[in-house]
């Protein structure tokens, strides 16, 4: 146990940021595991949709640091790349007439 003021205002602080941190990256998690089930189950309107978010929610995170910037860009490229399969795969392809 902390025996200094300075050692038991520390303590209080580290208990903040670490319920702040476990927030957003509570909310990181969540949100890419959302786009993820749209994307699998078929639905590209809403994968459209919630993939800006999810990238802010990306950028807020590795900003802050909790994350790496490296493990966020990868993040993100992996998301939009497969928000974007699944747009054109269920877009109709036009199909030339045989005439």
């Amino acid at each position: 146990m902390a025996n200094t003021k300075s050692a038991k205002k520390r303590i209080r602080q580290t208990a903040v940021r670490q319920a702040r941190n476990r927030s957003y990256r509570t909310r990181m998690r969540n949100a890419i595991r959302d786009l993820r089930a749209h994307a699998d189950s078929g639905e590209t309107e809403a994968a459209r949709t919630a993939l800006p978010k999810t990238l802010s929610l990306i950028d807020t995170t590795a900003q802050k640091g909790l994350i790496h910037r490296s493990t966020a860009a990868r993040y993100k490229s992996r998301l939009t790349k497969l928000v974007q399969r699944q747009t054109s795969a269920a877009e109709p392809t036009a199909e030339p007439s045989a005439d």
